[in-house]
């Protein structure tokens, strides 16, 4: 799987694109929405700033994937919003909203999954790749 320091790379790739872009590209990926989602470090009470994809909303919510790629791991991003989940969220380059994170339910997972599967087919092979079940994240307006 993918090591920390490969991961933080592709974020600092895709920020670099947005720039140089001057936001025009790196908003979509593989049909998916493009957000920055900001958590709270769960140990150092620092802000900690991600580019993710939301292949799907539900309601009002946005989903998102903790695949980290089919590892074993959660992402450290999981970590701090299942800790503190009072997130930050700015959708295609708007402004910051402030939203909830809350982990979907098993009934939520069971019904979510197949839509984000349908999305984009890489989560199955993630999914294969782990033991762990890749969590959804629903992100709702605080």
């Amino acid at each position: 799987m993918p090591p920390d320091i490969a991961l933080k790379a592709m974020n600092a790739a895709h920020r670099t694109l947005l720039k140089l872009s001057c936001g025009r590209l790196g908003w979509q990926v593989a049909s998916m929405t493009v957000l920055e989602l900001v958590t709270t470090g769960r140990r150092s009470g620092v802000p900690r700033a991600v580019m993710l994809t939301s292949p799907l909303t539900d309601g009002d919510a946005l989903v998102i994937v903790a695949s980290r790629g089919g590892d074993d791991r959660h992402p450290a991003w999981f970590l701090n919003l299942r800790d503190r989940p009072e997130v930050q969220v700015s959708v295609r380059g708007g402004s910051h909203q402030p939203m909830v994170a809350r982990i979907a339910s098993a009934e939520e997972h069971a019904r979510l999954w197949p839509q984000v599967v349908k999305v984009y087919r890489s989560y199955a092979a993630y999914q294969k790749r782990t033991t762990r079940e890749i969590p959804l994240v629903l992100l709702s307006p605080a």
